[in-house]
């Protein structure tokens, strides 16, 4: 890339394609970014020209990052922190930590965490922020540490295991199901499975090939996910987080005996966007009592 077509990239490009690489689409990109797809559409060509790579295929039915767009992804993200964080500075000597979740924060563990960070770094202030994608905002650049569930794949992040939590089935309370002691994912093959294709940690693939379940029904967030469970539109699968974070009346959660447990796992950038990033993953492993150097 020479130096002319350097100065013609603007963080609106980054953002842009930030927003494109996390919705897997332009529509859901234009629309959160509050701009028509055209828009969105000329801002990318405009990025890829400027670098000259492609970074988004678009010769397939759905739209995928180029390598060289997944490469680019995390040092875009980065960036984007990078000049935000360069704005907030003589705003806020000490700007808030922003730790990200999809959904169940750190379960049972997420009020401990918070008062122990309050009380260690008073000069700190910790956000926790929910936001419905894959990495709870920090491929946007939005957080600046995340609690994930399940395997992360994102390119320029870290991965820290933090606990393991076992699965559970989530039904509706009237179901006759619900009155078990505990259950096997074959018990739940004739049922609707509610999927959370945005942020959930639940796929088909859970199942053994023999025994899957026929029907889906898809859903974006977790409080769809729980309307959809409570109107006896379908069951789901979880983790016992789950069951502390997010009690419903209409929902009874079950144990599932066969179900692997599901990792949690710290994630940041590779370099980090907030000093006090360290801080967090100490005292966090120490809240949760994981003291080996585990690896997801």
């Amino acid at each position: 890339m020479s130096r002319d077509h350097a100065h013609a990239v603007e963080v609106r490009h980054l953002r842009c394609f930030l927003a494109i690489a996390d919705e897997g689409s332009v529509t859901r990109a234009a629309a959160r970014l509050n701009l028509t797809q055209p828009a969105v559409s000329r801002t990318l060509a405009a990025l890829e020209t400027a670098l000259g790579v492609r970074l988004v295929d678009r010769s397939t039915h759905h739209l995928a990052l180029t390598p060289e767009g997944r490469a680019f992804r995390g040092k875009a993200a980065v960036a984007v922190a990078a000049f935000e964080d360069a704005l907030a500075a003589p705003r806020a000597p000490h700007r808030p930590l922003r730790l990200g979740h999809a959904w169940s924060a750190a379960g049972a563990y997420t009020t401990p965490l918070l008062r122990r960070w309050r009380q260690d770094h008073p000069d700190v202030p910790l956000e926790l922020l929910r936001i419905d994608d894959r990495t709870a905002g920090l491929t946007r650049g939005t957080v600046d540490i995340a609690l994930l569930r399940g395997p992360v794949d994102a390119p320029g992040l870290v991965t820290r295991l933090l606990h393991r939590e076992a699965r559970v089935a989530a039904l509706p309370s009237d179901s006759p199901l619900a009155r078990r002691p505990h259950l096997a994912l074959a018990d739940l093959q004739g049922e609707v499975i509610a999927l959370n294709t945005v942020s959930g940690t639940t796929g088909l693939d859970l199942w053994p090939p023999a025994a899957r379940p026929a029907a889906t029904l898809t859903v974006a967030n977790t409080d769809d996910w729980l309307a959809a469970i409570a109107a006896d539109r379908a069951v789901g699968v979880t983790s016992t987080a789950t069951v502390d974070m997010h009690p419903h009346p209409g929902v009874t959660y079950v144990p599932l005996t066969d179900a692997p447990d599901l990792p949690v796992l710290l994630a940041h950038h590779r370099v980090p966007t907030h000093p006090s990033v360290p801080d967090l993953i100490t005292l966090a492993l120490d809240v949760t009592g994981t003291t080996r150097d585990d690896s997801p």
